[in-house]
This record gives C-alpha cells, sequence and structure tokens, in this order.
C-alpha cells in the first residue's frame, strides 16, 4: 500500500547534542493566516503582512514543556496533533494576574523557542486554550507563581521558523 505521505529519509538519531525544555513563549493575538508555511519542509517562510505586536515570557527552570501528539486513524482517514504547553511564571502579580485572565478569554497563538535555539509555531489553526493555575505555597521555599497549560489541535508536528523569519518575527517584538 502506498500514498503520498511515504517516508522519504532516515533520521539520524545518534548524536547526543539536544537539551530539552523551553527557554522563551513568545505570544500573539490570534490572525488567520498568521505565518507562510513551506507545507513540504513543514517549515515557516514568512509573516502575514497584518502581522500583530508579540509579547515575549523569558522561562527558566526545568518545568516548561511542549509535548506535541501526531495521531493517524486509519478508520476516519484522519491524523490530529494535540499540542499541550506546560510553562510556570514565577511571582504573582497583578499586572500578570490580567495578562492571564486575557490569555484564557482569548485565542492566542504562540511560537516557543526551545534550549537548542528552534521556534516552533503552535495553536496556528485556531489558537490555544489556556488553564491558568496560580498557586502561592504554605512554605518559604515553595513557588509562587501561576502555571499556564496550553492545548491546541492541528493538523501536524509544529513548522519550525527559518531564519529570515525569526528575526522579522522578533522585530514584532512589544516594548
Amino acid at each position: 500500500m502506498s500514498c503520498t505521505s511515504d517516508i522519504s529519509s532516515h533520521i539520524d538519531g545518534k548524536c547526543k547534542t539536544s537539551i530539552g525544555g523551553a527557554s522563551v513563549l513568545y505570544l500573539f493575538n490570534y490572525i488567520e493566516d498568521a505565518f507562510t508555511i513551506d507545507e513540504t519542509n513543514n517549515v515557516v517562510t514568512g509573516l502575514n503582512s497584518s502581522f500583530p505586536d508579540v509579547f515575549k515570557y523569558d522561562l527558566s527552570g526545568d518545568v516548561n514543556t511542549l509535548e506535541e501528539v501526531l495521531t493517524g486513524d486509519r478508520n476516519t482517514g484522519s491524523s490530529a496533533n494535540v499540542q499541550t504547553l506546560t510553562v510556570v511564571i514565577k511571582k504573582i502579580s497583578a499586572t500578570n494576574t490580567v495578562q492571564f485572565n486575557l490569555l484564557v478569554k482569548g485565542y492566542p497563538v504562540g511560537v516557543v523557542k526551545d534550549r537548542n535555539g528552534v521556534y516552533h509555531a503552535i495553536g496556528i489553526v485556531d489558537g490555544i486554550d489556556f488553564v491558568a493555575t496560580a498557586s502561592i505555597g504554605a512554605e518559604k521555599g515553595s513557588m509562587n507563581g501561576t502555571t499556564l497549560v496550553g492545548t491546541s489541535t492541528t493538523g501536524g508536528l509544529s513548522p519550525k521558523l527559518d531564519s529570515d523569519t525569526i528575526g522579522n518575527f522578533l522585530n514584532k517584538l512589544s516594548t
């Protein structure tokens, strides 16, 4: 049985040159077709001319993750990728609380920069649904902050931004 999605190359996973975790989360308000995507290579090659301001959230520690689970279903002839982003923003404040309320109520789109310098575009189809959990620990050494868990569904694994698009994207950072 052959189809248009037959594999076309090997994957070399022998080297131990990768490091886990996310270092930066970038969020922006939903815009339809925010990115130009080269579907053949799964690479973002451009930004929509109406691209909105981008907001940067620096991440630290070993608790910030992006997990993508792509599942095909031969019974329905479909595939779906569930993207789950978990990040911890330290220290609760009135300013952060306002933004988290807006995140939960809106349809933001995101880009996650991992610790290997790869930029993953997530929530690009219809935004990210967030749950915000504010925690004030009991002990002095406990966390005081907000855990954000965002989920979105797409048809394939997240496209990665190419180097030119990364530069153009970073120029959209709100000051």
